[in-house]
C-alpha cells in the first residue's frame, strides 16, 4: 500500500496535466489567429469572407475555448475532493472494515466474509481459492435466503494452515429445475492497513494484501472485531461449527447489513 503522500502526488500530477492542457490551448489558439489572418488577407476581394460567418468562427471557437476551462476547473475541484477523502479515510487505518467484494485478506490465520442470497436456494457451495485459482477450500453453505457469515481459519481441506495473503471466496448456489438462478452477494471484512489514491479514487489496504476502493466501504468497526468474534466462536475453526450463537457479542458486531 502507498500511504497519504501519493494523494498529493496525484493531484499535484493531475494539476501538471491541467497546466498543459491549458498551453495546448494557447497554441492552438494561436494557430486559429494565424489561420484567420491568412484566411483575411487572401480572401477574394470579389468575394469576401461573410461576416457573419466570421462573426460565428470566433463565437465557436471561444464556446470551445470556455469549455476546455471549465473542465480544467472541474479537474481541479475533483482533485481536491479526492485530497479530502483521502485526509479522512486515514481515520479509518486500524479499524476492520467490511467490503462490497470477493476477496478477503488471510490475516493472522483469520479470515472473514458474507454472502447474500435473494431467494431460498437448494444447496450451496462455498469455495475459497489462492491468487493462483487453485481452490484450497470448500464446505457447504446456508441455504435460506438473507446475509449469512462465513469464517475461515486459513486451513485447506487436509487441515493444513496456509499463509496469509489474498484468498477468493465464490459462492455457488443450485435452484430447482425451472425456478430463476439465485443471485449472490459477497463482502469481505478486513483490517485497514493503509490509503492510496489515483486519478480515479481513493482505496484502502486490507491486510497486507487486498485493496478495495473507499466507496466500497459498507461498514467500519473496531480494530479488535475480528479478535472478538472468533473469540466469541470459540475459535472452532471452518463452516457450520461457526454457525453458534454470539453471545457476549454486542448487537453491532452480530447484525451485517444486507449487500
Amino acid at each position: 500500500m502507498v500511504d497519504l503522500s501519493a494523494i498529493s502526488g496525484t493531484v499535484m500530477s493531475g494539476m501538471s496535466q491541467t497546466n498543459a492542457s491549458s498551453q495546448t490551448l494557447s497554441a492552438d489558439m494561436n494557430t486559429f489567429l494565424t489561420l484567420l489572418t491568412t484566411q483575411l488577407k487572401y480572401q477574394d476581394p470579389l468575394d469576401p469572407m461573410d461576416t457573419a460567418e466570421f462573426t460565428n468562427q470566433l463565437v465557436q471557437y471561444s464556446s470551445v475555448e470556455q469549455a476546455i476551462q471549465t473542465n480544467s476547473k472541474l479537474d481541479t475541484l475533483l482533485g481536491l475532493n479526492i485530497s479530502n477523502l483521502g485526509a479522512q479515510a486515514v481515520s479509518y487505518i486500524g479499524k476492520t472494515a467490511q467490503v462490497l467484494g470477493d476477496v478477503m485478506p488471510l490475516e493472522n490465520g483469520k479470515a472473514m466474509a458474507s454472502y447474500t442470497f435473494n431467494k431460498d436456494v437448494a444447496s450451496a457451495t462455498i469455495m475459497v481459492k489462492d491468487m493462483n485459482g487453485n481452490v484450497v477450500y470448500t464446505e457447504s453453505g446456508e441455504v435460506t435466503a438473507g446475509t449469512h457469515e462465513f469464517m475461515w481459519d486459513g486451513k485447506d481441506s487436509n487441515g493444513n494452515q496456509l499463509e496469509d495473503g489474498a484468498y477468493q471466496i465464490v459462492v455457488s448456489a443450485q435452484v430447482p429445475a425451472g425456478e430463476a438462478e439465485a443471485s449472490v452477494t459477497t463482502t469481505v471484512f478486513g483490517r485497514i492497513t493503509g490509503v492510496a489514491s489515483d486519478g480515479n479514487g481513493v482505496y484502502v489496504g486490507l491486510g497486507d494484501a487486498v485493496t478495495a476502493g473507499l466507496g466500497d466501504i459498507l461498514t467500519v468497526r473496531d480494530g479488535d472485531y475480528f479478535e472478538r468474534l472468533f473469540a466469541d466462536k470459540g475459535d472452532s475453526g471452518n463452516g457450520d461449527e461457526n454457525q453458534g450463537d454470539q453471545e457476549g457479542a454486542s448487537d453491532a458486531d452480530k447484525e451485517l447489513p444486507s449487500a
